[in-house]
């Protein structure tokens, strides 16, 4: 998914294409999707990024959306005929995402549904928003606990979308690198940061 606007980044650079340590952002994800057991890659775009979506043609098949919003333009890309689901879905602000990491959420998603009669459900990956507050990044979202007692969740933007609307899962890890998505100029910073210390 790259084809939101990025308004909060505050930059001249559209947001897939804002550089991480000399990357631009959409190109680091490309790189763990290549590096994962991801069989095919498209590249969600829409008229709020041209910039992207040139720099993209090139390097991956492109589903064109109309710019509406993620999970607008996400229904968009999931009507197309080329995607079967279950398919993974990955934000384009993600930079420090790696193969490793998706191998762990489609290895989660096949576990969860060999558990449940073969029913293909949707997995939501969540951190913990104290994890997020921790590494002093934007929690801009942060899921409601069921109880008390639970812990607040934020979504990472890698998610498996399934074919059984009656079934969501979550899935919580404490995985810096689902932690850090890149909304706002400290988020950069924090990126940054962290890419070096790794």
């Amino acid at each position: 998914m790259c084809g939101g606007r990025g308004t909060r980044l505050e930059g001249p650079t559209e947001k897939p294409l804002h550089p991480v340590a000399g990357e631009a952002m959409v190109d680091r994800v490309r790189r763990a999707l290549e590096a994962s057991r991801a069989e095919t890659t498209y590249a969600v775009v829409s008229p709020n990024a041209p910039e992207t979506r040139a720099h993209l043609e090139d390097a991956l098949p492109l589903i064109e959306t109309p710019g509406e919003g993620y999970v607008a333009d996400l229904g968009v890309a999931l009507e197309r005929r080329e995607v079967d689901l279950p398919v993974l879905t990955v934000a384009a602000d993600l930079p420090l995402l790696e193969g490793d990491v998706i191998d762990r959420v489609l290895e989660v998603y096949e576990h969860e549904h060999q558990r449940h009669d073969d029913s293909r459900g949707s997995l939501t990956v969540c951190v913990p928003a104290a994890l997020k507050r921790r590494l002093g990044v934007s929690c801009d979202t942060v899921l409601e606990p069921e109880s008390d007692d639970d812990t607040e969740l934020a979504p990472t933007g890698v998610n498996v979308v399934g074919d059984d609307p009656q079934r969501d899962m979550t899935h919580l890890s404490d995985d810096p690198r689902l932690a850090i998505n890149v909304n706002r100029p400290m988020d950069v910073d924090r990126a940054e940061e962290r890419y070096r210390c790794e």
